[in-house]
C-alpha cells in the first residue's frame, strides 16, 4: 500500500484534537445527569476520547504509515502464548521494583506494615494495571513511537516519546527539588518502557505490564499495604503528593540500570525501536 507517510504537525495535533471532541462531548451530560461530579464528567472525557483514538488509530494506520496490519504493528496483536509471556515479564519485572521500593522504606524507618486491601482497592488496583497500563503504552510505546520512527529515527524517537510522555505527567506538583528527580524518572520510564517492547520484538504487552504494574500496584502499596510516616524521606519514598516512587534514588536507580541492560539487549529485537 502506499502512504504520504506521516507529518509534524498531524502527529502532533491527533490527540489534542481527539481529547478536545470527547471534551464537547460529554459537556452537555450534567444537563440530563445532574448528579454527575466535574471529576466524573472529566473521567467520560477522557474515556470517550480514548475510544475514538481506538476507532481512528487503524485507518490513520493504513492510510498514512501503509500498514495492512494496524494492531499487529501497534504490539498489540500477536501470537497468544508470545502475549501472555510478555505480558508476565513486565509485571514480575513491575513486582520486583515495588518489592525493592518498599523494602526500603520499611528498613528505613520511613513505613510500616499496613492492612490487608479491600475488594474495593483491588479492583481499583486491576482497573489502574489494565486501563492506565494499556491506554499509555497504546498511545506512547505503540501509535506516538511508530509515528515519530518514521518522522526521524528510532533512537531519536525513543527519546522524543519518552520525554513527551514525561512532560504530559504532573511533575510539575512536586514540591521544592522534587521536581527534577520526578522529570528524570518519569523520561526513564518512558525509555525503559520503549525498551521493554524492542526486546519483546515489537510486543506492546511487556510495557503493559511493567507500566499497569507499577501504576496498579503502587496504589495498593500506599493505600493498604504500607503506611508511609510522617515525615518519610522523599528521596525513599519518591516526590511529590501522593509520592511517586519513580523519582525515588531506588526507582532512579533500579530504572536507569533497566535502560542499560535492555537498551544493550534489545538491539537484537525487532519493532519500530529495533528497525
Amino acid at each position: 500500500m502506499t502512504a504520504a507517510g506521516p507529518r509534524w504537525w498531524g502527529t502532533l495535533l491527533l490527540l489534542p484534537a481527539l481529547v478536545a471532541v470527547g471534551w464537547l462531548l460529554v459537556r452537555p451530560l450534567p444537563l440530563v445527569l445532574p448528579g454527575l461530579r466535574p471529576d466524573q464528567v472529566d473521567l467520560l472525557g477522557t474515556l470517550v476520547s480514548f475510544a475514538l483514538l481506538v476507532l481512528v488509530l487503524p485507518r490513520r494506520l493504513r492510510r498514512v504509515l501503509g500498514q495492512e496490519h494496524p494492531w499487529r504493528t501497534l504490539g498489540v496483536a500477536g501470537p497468544g502464548p508470545a502475549v501472555l509471556a510478555s505480558f508476565a515479564r513486565g509485571l514480575a519485572v513491575a513486582l520486583l521494583l515495588l518489592l525493592l521500593v518498599g523494602g526500603g522504606l520499611l528498613l528505613s524507618g520511613s513505613a510500616s506494615l499496613g492492612k490487608a486491601a479491600t475488594a474495593g482497592q483491588s479492583v481499583n488496583a486491576l482497573a489502574l494495571l489494565l486501563g492506565v497500563g494499556f491506554a499509555e503504552e497504546l498511545i506512547f510505546r505503540g501509535w506516538l513511537l511508530e509515528e515519530l520512527t518514521r518522522l526521524t529515527d528510532r533512537r531519536r524517537a525513543l527519546v522524543l516519546q519518552a520525554l513527551v510522555f514525561a512532560l504530559v505527567h504532573p511533575w510539575m506538583g512536586a514540591e521544592g527539588g522534587g521536581r527534577g528527580p520526578l522529570l528524570a524518572g518519569l523520561v526513564l520510564l518512558g525509555l525503559v518502557l520503549a525498551l521493554r517492547r524492542r526486546c519483546d520484538g515489537g510486543l506492546l504487552w511487556g510495557a503493559v505490564g511493567l507500566h499497569g504494574g507499577l501504576v496498579g500496584g503502587w496504589f495498593l502499596l500506599s493505600q493498604a499495604l504500607l503506611e508511609l510516616r510522617p515525615g518519610a524521606v522523599a528521596w525513599l519514598s519518591g516526590p511529590g503528593q501522593p509520592p511517586n516512587p519513580v523519582g525515588s534514588v531506588t526507582g532512579l536507580a533500579s530504572l536507569g540500570i533497566l535502560a542499560v541492560v535492555w537498551g544493550i539487549s534489545g538491539r537484537r529485537g525487532r519493532g519500530p525501536a529495533g528497525r
